[in-house]
C-alpha cells in the first residue's frame, strides 16, 4: 500500500506530479459514462510511462490466443476490450517547442475528478527546457446526458514573455492494445472527412466489422474572445489535425474548445455513422461548453441523489465508497441489455471481456437497490440471451446436455484463456443461478422465473448433474478437479462452495418447479415442452442433493476447502514477511498452489450467499479458520469478509476489511492499479456497507436491517428502493431513521421490530 491521494469527501485529487504514479492515476481519474470511457491520459504530447484507454462499450476483438488452443474445447481468442480513436489529443507548442511533461519542470501540478460533478481537472506550471513558463489550466468530461459527445477546455497562458502558441487538436486511429497477444493493431481506416471547419474519421476493426466514427469541431479564444483562425490541416497514418498558431501576449489566456462524438456501428447503420456523427457533434457546438457543463452535473446531481452514501467523522471511508458509486455509475446504466460490467469497467484494458461472475456476485445487489426495477432484470435477461452460447460451451468440453456459462465473455461464447479457470472454475454456474434467485426475492418479479429464469436453472442443474459423480468408496456423490473462488488451488476435488453452490442449484430449480406447478401449471407445462424436462432428472437431483459429500473437519467443526487442505502447512499471513506480498508478485505459482494461503474468500463466500442456512457460530468458526490464511490478492475478497465480520461481531475486523475493499485502488493496495480500477468489487465495497453495516436482507417480503455503525463513524446514511419504494435509512450509534420518499408503502423490519412504513413518513427506533 503507498497512497498518495488526498482525501477528500467528493474529489479525488493528486498533489504534485510523480510520474512513476502516473499509470496508477491514469486509472484513478478516468470518465466514463456507460457508452464509452476515457483513462486519463494527458491530453497533450507526453513521452513518459502511460497507459492509452479510449474504450466504447461493446466493442471488442478476438485476439487469437497465445497458448492452449490446440486443447479440445479451448477458446482459439481473448475477447479484447479496444483501445480505439484517441479523441482527447491536444499537441501543444510554445514558440515551436513541444509541451512534455515528461521533459519539464513541473509545479504546482493539481489533478482533480470531480465526483459531485463527473468532471475531470487539471492545472500546472511548466518551465520547458528552454525556460519558457506556461500556465495549462485543461478541463474534461464525457456527458451523462449526451452518450456520444465528450468535451474539452483546454487553457494555455504564457507566464514569462509573449509567446507563440500553436494548439493541434486532433483524432488519432493510429492506436494499440499494450496487451495485444502478437503485436498486432486491431483497427483498420475506412474513411476521413477532413476540412477547416470539421473532422471525421472511421476505423473498422480487423475482425467482427465494429466501427466507429469520431467527429470534431473546435472553438478558438483569447481571455474569452473568440478568435477566428484558419488552420493548417493534416492527415498523416490515419491521424487527423488541426493546426492553430496563435500570437499570445504575456499573461492571456488561450482557450480551445474540443467538441467530440464518438458513435458506433452498435448503434448506428453503417452508411449513417458519419452523418450522425456530425450532427450530434455540432449539436454539441450550438449548445456550448457552460451548458454541456452544467447538464453534466445536474445528471450527476441527480444520480446522487438517488444513491449517495454518507458518513459522518471519517473523510477516508467516505470518499473510499464515493468513489465505489462514481465508478459503477460511470460503467453500468443498464439501459442497453447487450452490455454487462468488466472488472476494469472503462479504466483499463486487463482481463478484457465484457462479463464475469463478478457481475451476478457481486453488482447485481448494487443495481437492484439504487435503479429501477428493469435496469438489474437487464443483467439477468443478458445471461438469458446467452443461454444457447451456454449450451454449446458445455458441448465444447464433452457434456451432453445442460449449459456452463462461460467464465470470460462478450457474446456468451467463452473467451477466456487459463486452463484452470476456463475448464475448472465452474462455480460461476452457480453465481448465475444465485442471482436469479436474489433478483426474485429481492423484487418480487415471481414472473422472471416463468418468462425467462427457469429455463436457466434447468439448464444449470443439468450441468451439475452430469458434473457431479458417485462415489463408491464414499458412498457419497463428489466433484472433481474444480477450481474454487480461491484461485490459489486449482484442480482440486471437491471444493466446499463449488459442491454446496450446485447442490443449492438443483434445489432451487425444483423448489421453483413445484411453486409453479401450483400457481401457474400452464406456464410450467410449456417451459418443461421447450426444455425436454424428465421427472427422473428432477428426482435425480434430488437424490445428489441428499448424498452430497462437503469435506469436514470434526476437529476443528470447520468446512473444508477441499479434500487434503489439512494437508497444507498452516501458518498464518502475520507470519510471513511483508515484503513478500503480493504473494502473486513474488512467489512461483507452485510456491503458492501448495501453500495454505488464499486469495479470496472460498468457504466464506458461500457462509455469505447462503446466510441465512448458517447460524452465527458456524460463520464464526469458518471465519476464525480461514481469516488469518486469507491474503486477500483477490479485489473481490475483503467485501465478503467485511460483511461476515459484522454479523459476527469482529467490529474492527470489519472497519479493517471495508476500509481494504473501499481504498484498494485509491491505496493501491495489490500494487495493480496502474492497468485500471476493480469496478466489480467496487459493487462489494457498497455491499460491506449496505449488507454489512446496514445488515440489509430479505426476509418474507421484508427489507430487514441488523445495523452496527463502526464507532469510527458518528453516522451512516444510504437510500435503497425496495419493491419500488425508496427508503432513506439514517443510522447513529443509538437510533436508526428509516424514511420512505415515495408513494409507495414499505414493510421493513429494523433489528426484531417490524415497521409498516406509509408514503412520506419516518420512524425513528433506539437501539
Amino acid at each position: 500500500m503507498n497512497p498518495y491521494i488526498k482525501e477528500d469527501p467528493w474529489s479525488i485529487i493528486e498533489m504534485g506530479f510523480e510520474p512513476e504514479r502516473h499509470e496508477i492515476s491514469e486509472s484513478l481519474f478516468s470518465l466514463g459514462n456507460g457508452h464509452m470511457g476515457q483513462r486519463a491520459n494527458f491530453e497533450e504530447h507526453y513521452s513518459g510511462a502511460s497507459l492509452p484507454g479510449s474504450y466504447m462499450a461493446g466493442v471488442y476483438y478476438p485476439d487469437k490466443t497465445r497458448v492452449g488452443w490446440w486443447k479440445n474445447g479451448y477458446p482459439e481468442y481473448f475477447a479484447k476490450v479496444l483501445n480505439s480513436t484517441n479523441w482527447i489529443a491536444i499537441d501543444i507548442f510554445v514558440d515551436a517547442e513541444r509541451l512534455d511533461l515528461a521533459t519539464c519542470q513541473v509545479q504546482d501540478f493539481v489533478r482533480e475528478l470531480s465526483m459531485k460533478a463527473g468532471v475531470l481537472r487539471r492545472t500546472f506550471t511548466a518551465t520547458l527546457p528552454s525556460g519558457r513558463a506556461i500556465q495549462v489550466d485543461a478541463t474534461r468530461f464525457v456527458s451523462m446526458k449526451h452518450k456520444e459527445i465528450g468535451v474539452i477546455e483546454y487553457n494555455v497562458t504564457p507566464l514569462d514573455a509573449d509567446a507563440t502558441i500553436t494548439i493541434v487538436p486532433s483524432l488519432n486511429g493510429d492506436v494499440m492494445n499494450r496487451d495485444t497477444n502478437h503485436g498486432e493493431q486491431f483497427w483498420d481506416s475506412v474513411a476521413c472527412l477532413h476540412d477547416q471547419s470539421r473532422a471525421i474519421l472511421t476505423m473498422k476493426t480487423k475482425k467482427l466489422d465494429f466501427y466507429v466514427t469520431s467527429a470534431m469541431q473546435c472553438q478558438l479564444s483569447i481571455d474569452g474572445n473568440t478568435v477566428k483562425t484558419t488552420p493548417t490541416l493534416s492527415n498523416v497514418a490515419n491521424q487527423l489535425s488541426n493546426q492553430y498558431v496563435i500570437a499570445a501576449k504575456k499573461g492571456e489566456k488561450v482557450t480551445l474548445h474540443k467538441f467530440v462524438a464518438n458513435v458506433t456501428s452498435r448503434d448506428h447503420a453503417i452508411d449513417q455513422l458519419h452523418t450522425v456523427a456530425q450532427a450530434a457533434v455540432l449539436h454539441a457546438q450550438t449548445i456550448g461548453y457552460n451548458q454541456l457543463l452544467r447538464e453534466q452535473e445536474e445528471a450527476w446531481d441527480l444520480k446522487w441523489k438517488e444513491s449517495d452514501i454518507t458518513i459522518e467523522g471519517d473523510v477516508s471511508a467516505q470518499q473510499g465508497i464515493r468513489f465505489t458509486i462514481f465508478q459503477l455509475h460511470q460503467t453500468y446504466s443498464g439501459d442497453d441489455e447487450r452490455l454487462n460490467i468488466g472488472p476494469k469497467g472503462f479504466t483499463g484494458e486487463k482481463y478484457g471481456g465484457s462479463t464475469y461472475w463478478d457481475t451476478e456476485a457481486y453488482c447485481l445487489p448494487f443495481y437492484l437497490s439504487t435503479a429501477q426495477e428493469h435496469i438489474a432484470r437487464n443483467l439477468l435477461i443478458y445471461r438469458y440471451r446467452h443461454l444457447d452460447k451456454a449450451r454449446e460451451n458445455a458441448r465444447k468440453i464433452g457434456f451432453k446436455k445442460g449449459a456452463l456459462y462461460p467464465m470470460v465473455t462478450m457474446n456468451g461464447e467463452e473467451c477466456h484463456n487459463e486452463w484452470e479457470i476456463t475448464f475448472e472454475e465452474i462455480h460461476r454456474n452457480g453465481a448465475i443461478a444465485y442471482a436469479i434467485y436474489n433478483y426474485v426475492n429481492y423484487t418480487g418479479d415471481r414472473d422472471y422465473l416463468s418468462e425467462y429464469g427457469l429455463e436457466v436453472l434447468i439448464e444449470i442443474a443439468r450441468f451439475w448433474e452430469e458434473r457431479i459423480q458417485y462415489s463408491e468408496d464414499k458412498q457419497k456423490y463428489v466433484m472433481l478437479g474444480v477450481t474454487g473462488p480461491n484461485e490459489y488451488e486449482n484442480n482440486v476435488n471437491n471444493n466446499w462452495y463449488t459442491n454446496r453452490i450446485a447442490v443449492w442449484t438443483m434445489d432451487y430449480a425444483r423448489e421453483v418447479i413445484t411453486n409453479l406447478q401450483e400457481s401457474d401449471a400452464q406456464a410450467l407445462l410449456r417451459i418443461r415442452e421447450k426444455t425436454q424436462l424428465l421427472d427422473e432428472e428432477i428426482k435425480t437431483w434430488q437424490t445428489i442433493s441428499e448424498k452430497m459429500y462437503y469435506p469436514y473437519d470434526d476437529k476443528r467443526n470447520v468446512f473444508l476447502q477441499q479434500d487434503g487442505f489439512l494437508d497444507k502447512e498452516l501458518i498464518p499471513v502475520n507470519d510471513l514477511d511483508p515484503q513478500e506480498l503480493p504473494l502473486n508478485q513474488h512467489w512461483s505459482w507452485d510456491r503458492i498452489l501448495r501453500s495454505c494461503y488464499i486469495k479470496q474468500a472460498d468457504v466464506l463466500q458461500g457462509l455469505f450467499f447462503l446466510s441465512d442456512r448458517y447460524d452465527v457460530a458456524t460463520k464464526k468458526r469458518n471465519f476464525d479458520f480461514y481469516e488469518p490464511l486469507t491474503v486477500h490478492e483477490s479485489s473481490l475478497s475483503p467485501c465478503v469478509h467485511s460483511i461476515l465480520a459484522t454479523e459476527i461481531g469482529y467490529h474492527d475486523k470489519a472497519y479493517e476489511m471495508y476500509l481494504r475493499t473501499a481504498r484498494l485502488d485509491l491505496d493501491n493496495y495489490n500494487n495493480d492499479t496502474e492497468d485500471g480500477c476493480h469496478i466489480t468489487s467496487m459493487a462489494g465495497t457498497w455491499m460491506s456497507i449496505v449488507y454489512g453495516f446496514g445488515g440489509l436482507r430479505v426476509s418474507a417480503d421484508r427489507l430487514c436491517f441488523t445495523p452496527s455503525v463502526p464507532k469510527q463513524w458518528t453516522s451512516l446514511s444510504f437510500k435503497v428502493i425496495f419493491r419500488h419504494a425508496r427508503i432513506l435509512i439514517t443510522m447513529t450509534q443509538d437510533t436508526v431513521t428509516v424514511e420512505n420518499e415515495t408513494d409507495i408503502p414499505a414493510k421493513l423490519m429494523i433489528g426484531q421490530s417490524a415497521i409498516d412504513l406509509a408514503p412520506y413518513t419516518h420512524q425513528t427506533i433506539a437501539l
